[in-house]
């Protein structure tokens, strides 16, 4: 389908003026900084750190771009954790108490709370029971209502299964509107990412993260790839300096050795077989839902009893239980393997006791 991305933007958005930081008036080499206020004397930290940072983070972005086999760093938006492009999204797209956006319940919660926030009406089309894409389903309801965005987590948070492609592709296809792809998950998962199909699909957004795989949450990093007319809509209502410099350094360092991050993928795959054949072995779980993520869900007769058992012993999962589909069902992280023994003895002395 032939997308028109300008007449999706907001009108105030395209009629704003982008606000022009010290950085972005000029570009090059200076010897003398005197322009954006800082504090020439240095900081108290004893880090270079009184520079404000690069505000389209040209260096990093160069370098993901790379990585990830972009054709251009122009496909690349980063924020302040992915929660920061998902907000921005809805801002730039989304006429607060006029538009709606879409989403395919059970997901990520996150996705309803920046909908609230910015007074965006919710279309919630639920899946099947098997975690499927009713395909027919959500291309009626965009018809009929004609949403600025539909929000696609796969792998879905918290059932951990990935779409299948073919679905997906008929949803982009079939749509007037924004497909947001959230792909936080996918390097725990057997397919590959969309960002292989950007050229193809001009309403297509891909969010990744580097908050899971990359083990790198507390650095607050996500991405968005998409058409660079999305990008640059993004880039313009975003705050100047979103990304700090702390952040940027830590990743530009662990992107010149990122066969690391693969070894702890393979690390987590080991873990979740050995937790879910593991969990099949105790009486108390009725069922294990496979899973292409870093977590899976189990079901159990009482899980809220087995919450709070865990919890006193001191061991931390979700109860899901009150989530569409989800009946029954604790969402477990998979962790080392001394934390996988440790839940995984705690349900055993559970089970003894029923």
């Amino acid at each position: 389908m032939n997308i028109n991305i300008t007449s999706l933007v907001r009108k105030n958005i395209l009629k704003m003026k982008k606000y022009a930081s010290a950085r972005d008036e000029f570009t090059g080499k200076a010897k003398v900084f005197l322009d954006a206020n800082e504090n020439a004397f240095g900081s108290p930290s004893g880090q270079e750190l009184n520079r404000y940072p690069d505000p389209l983070q040209k260096q990093l972005r160069d370098k993901i771009a790379d990585y990830k086999g972009l054709s251009s760093p122009e496909h690349l938006f980063l924020g302040n954790g992915s929660d920061e492009a998902i907000d921005l999204i809805l801002r730039a797209f989304c006429e607060p108490r006029i538009d709606s956006l879409m989403l395919l319940l059970p997901t990520y919660g996150m996705y309803s709370v920046s909908a609230n926030v910015n007074d965006i009406k919710i279309l919630n089309v639920e899946l099947n029971k098997d975690f499927s894409l009713n395909v027919n389903e959500i291309i009626s309801v965009a018809k009929k209502e004609q949403p600025k965005v539909i929000f696609i987590c796969s792998p879905n948070n918290p059932s951990a299964n990935v779409y299948a492609k073919e679905d997906i592709e008929k949803i982009l296809n079939s749509v007037n509107c924004l497909v947001m792809i959230d792909e936080a998950y996918i390097d725990f998962a057997t397919t590959s990412s969309w960002i292989e199909r950007l050229d193809e699909f001009k309403n297509l957004i891909v969010i990744q993260t580097f908050s899971k795989a990359w083990g790198m949450a507390g650095v607050r990093l996500g991405m968005a790839f998409a058409d660079p007319e999305i990008i640059n809509v993004l880039n313009k209502i975003k705050y100047p300096y979103n990304i700090n410099d702390v952040t940027s350094n830590i990743v530009l360092k662990t992107l010149q050795d990122p066969s690391i991050k693969d070894e702890l993928v393979t690390k987590i795959k080991i873990e979740r077989t050995f937790l879910m054949n593991a969990f099949k072995d105790i009486s108390i779980v009725k069922e294990v839902i496979p899973s292409e993520a870093n977590f899976f869900l189990a079901r159990f007769k009482d899980p809220d009893a087995v919450y709070r058992f865990l919890t006193e012993e001191g061991i931390i999962v979700r109860n899901r239980s009150n989530q569409l589909h989800c009946e029954g069902c604790l969402r477990v992280t998979v962790g080392t393997r001394e934390e996988n023994i440790m839940l995984c003895e705690a349900l055993q002395k559970y089970s003894e006791k029923e």
